[in-house]
């Protein structure tokens, strides 16, 4: 019995590892860019994901600058899927939550674009290139 129990863990484990997400819920995904103010409107308890397109090999490098008002929504994890199977390829980046109880909240996503370990961009190019989302997130 203890085997059985044992054999069943170990193959719930790595199934769970193998897709490379810690998430397998996006819930709503509520889709950004660079340069946009996007409101967002849900329910008290209702998973959520903002999105935004992503290439990590040409520098696109998305993090979450603002946290939500953890009263109106908490953050989960921050998730990456790749479009297309060829090197180079892009994607985009989920941003994880739950919405909590009732209120409004900002939550700011920034992309420094080639800007490596950086926080600010290193040139007029990348200065260029870098923006922020913004997400207005109202929970009714």
């Amino acid at each position: 019995m203890r085997r059985t129990i044992a054999a069943a863990t170990l193959a719930l484990l790595a199934a769970g590892c193998g897709g490379g997400s810690a998430v397998s819920d996006f819930g709503t995904v509520v889709k950004g860019s660079k340069g946009t103010t996007v409101p967002v409107e849900l329910r008290p308890g209702q998973r959520f994901s903002l999105a935004v397109a992503d290439n990590p090999s040409v520098g696109d490098e998305w993090k979450l600058v603002a946290v939500p008002d953890p009263k109106v929504a908490s953050f989960i994890s921050e998730e990456h899927k790749t479009e297309g199977g060829g090197v180079g390829a892009g994607g985009t980046t989920y941003f994880v939550f739950n919405s909590k109880r009732p209120g409004t909240t900002e939550i700011k996503l920034y992309d420094c674009w080639r800007c490596g370990q950086a926080t600010t961009p290193p040139d007029e190019q990348s200065r260029q290139q870098s923006g922020e989302a913004v997400f207005t997130v109202s929970v009714k």
